[in-house]
């Protein structure tokens, strides 16, 4: 059996130490290699790297999706939804201010979702996502 493949993600970011205290500290994810100009985080099993370059920093445009005004340059991952509801919780305690609040778009659709989007430090957004079907992720 051939093992599924992994991302890869490079990304800006505007200081390493905040990048470090949000990737690492707040998210949880694991620490990989780094050097004074990037970090590699274990960013739930996939590879993502911050790389310290301010001026590319931060999100522009957005693109209206179910009524959200969602950041078109995006990532993050698809969780379970117990996995969901626990980050959401860990996030609202930690006073994250949300670009779009945790709520389920598609309600009673096709592609029906618990989603939420918050940024970095250096004002990259992230979306979290969770499926009560799995078979709903690529549901046309």
């Amino acid at each position: 059996m051939t093992a599924m493949p992994l991302f890869h993600l490079a990304f800006p970011v505007h200081d390493l130490a905040a990048a470090r205290q949000f990737y690492g500290d707040l998210l949880g994810c694991p620490e990989g290699r780094s050097s004074d100009a990037w970090v590699d985080f274990d960013f739930y099993g996939h590879q993502v790297v911050a790389h310290l370059s301010p001026d590319e920093c931060g999100h522009r445009g957005t693109s209206a999706v179910d009524g959200d005004d969602v950041p078109v340059r995006h990532f993050g991952a698809i969780l379970s939804m117990a996995q969901w509801e626990q980050l959401a919780d860990k996030l609202r305690a930690a006073g994250t201010k949300f670009v779009i609040e945790p709520h389920v778009r598609f309600k009673g659709q096709v592609g029906e979702q618990a989603t939420m989007f918050f940024l970095d430090p250096s004002g990259n957004a992230l979306e979290f996502k969770a499926f009560g079907d799995l078979s709903q992720v690529f549901a046309k």
